[in-house]
């Protein structure tokens, strides 16, 4: 077993996994078993192949590669400035939310155990100290991140332990709503909970010399492990509360209370596991950054280090009421980052391939996604309705 390539499937799943999960059973459950699940394989299907469109231009743009080059590479100077604007956008803007939900966490924690620190103090002890581990390199979040994602592993295994002797078959079959439009408006929460996207160039550069194929299966292999949490998640929430006491709830920790009344052990267990899904995304979005900063900037791992993390601190200890009202268009920014540049830039590279081969006969055989025009076809549409789903 290549444990490489195992730990890159689980960065991929751990950037994946955010606390966001939790909010999941509260957005389906009012539509169903059934809907809630279509939806979410859906979504899960038209980021999963977007992603696999950025492993295609990857590789074919010369692999080893952070998205500021790739993009250069296929779609020029224009389309790297507004590849690197979107970037920058969306990772500054999850890091700033993952700092400040961390630094809450950090300092309950510390103050279980008699510490009493500032919410200022938390984050950047919080921001300083998980940026060392990125700034460390690829291999160290990969070795950190296996262990990480184990403990959720189990803390998740415990949580069904715990609910599915109590599910109610009538609860999973119950529907408080038919209205297709809030169905669809859901997406956007769902596309979000598989924003692993921004991961895969400093993957692809992290495991050089696999093959494509080993690649492939990484990334489908990595984003199998978030659809089935999530799916187990939700259908152990919906087996054990009702639709119409779901929707009521205004947040994730009336949740929590409402099924820890029933079972001692979950509000400890899911506040755990909120905690880590926190850090495993924290991981892989500052991963992101700091290989897109050294791709772009070319500077020592000190400086790169700096330019990573200082601007999502600012934002976090100055700017938090103003940023979180802005959080809402960070979906909006993943769409066109996750879905239409990719698709540009395998239409690039595909292009550029087939004049290559048409000048000097067909060369080696090089990764192509599956599925041709049509799937391109697909994926735009995919992206056009996540963006009315963003708007409406």
């Amino acid at each position: 077993m290549n444990l490489k390539l195992l730990g890159s499937a689980l960065i991929v799943a751990g950037t994946a996994l955010g606390a966001g999960m939790l909010a999941i059973p509260m957005v389906l459950a009012q539509f169903g078993l059934l809907w809630g699940t279509l939806m979410m394989l859906f979504i899960w299907s038209g980021t999963t192949y977007a992603a696999l469109l950025l492993l295609e231009a990857s590789i074919k743009a010369g692999g080893g590669l952070g998205m500021n080059t790739i993009a250069r590479k296929t779609l020029g100077k224009g389309g790297q400035v507004v590849t690197n604007g979107l970037l920058y956008a969306l990772l500054v803007c999850l890091l700033m939310a993952y700092i400040i939900g961390a630094g809450d966490l950090v300092k309950k924690m510390l103050s279980g155990l008699g510490i009493e620190l500032t919410m200022m103090q938390c984050q950047i002890a919080f921001a300083l100290i998980a940026g060392i581990v990125v700034s460390a390199g690829t291999a160290a979040v990969d070795k950190l991140n296996r262990a990480l994602f184990a403990i959720m592993v189990v803390m998740l295994g415990l949580t069904l332990v715990s609910l599915v002797p109590t599910i109610s078959v009538d609860n999973l079959l119950e529907a408080s709503s038919d209205s297709k439009l809030d169905l669809i408006k859901t997406s956007s929460v769902l596309f979000t909970s598989f924003g692993f996207v921004v991961v895969i160039p400093s993957l692809v550069t992290y495991n050089e010399g696999v093959t494509h194929k080993q690649l492939r299966n990484m990334i489908i292999g990595g984003s199998c492990i978030p659809l089935v949490c999530y799916l187990l998640w939700l259908y152990a929430a919906m087996g054990n509360l009702s639709s119409e006491q779901m929707v009521t709830f205004a947040n994730v920790s009336e949740l929590i209370a409402a099924l820890g009344a029933n079972h001692s052990m979950i509000n400890v267990v899911l506040s755990v596991f909120t905690g880590l899904a926190l850090l495993t995304s924290f991981l892989g979005v500052a991963m992101a950054l700091f290989d897109q900063n050294a791709d772009a900037f070319k500077q020592n791992r000190a400086v790169t280090y700096v330019l990573t993390f200082i601007f999502p601190l600012m934002g976090a200890l100055w700017a938090a009421d103003q940023f979180l009202s802005v959080l809402g268009y960070a979906g909006i920014i993943l769409v066109f980052l996750a879905i239409f540049v990719p698709m540009a830039m395998t239409i690039k590279v595909r292009k550029q391939q087939d004049n290559q081969d048409s000048v000097q006969g067909a060369g080696a055989e090089c990764y192509q996604v599956g599925g041709g025009q049509l799937a391109l076809a697909m994926s735009f549409l995919f992206g056009c309705f996540l963006l009315a789903a963003e708007l409406v």
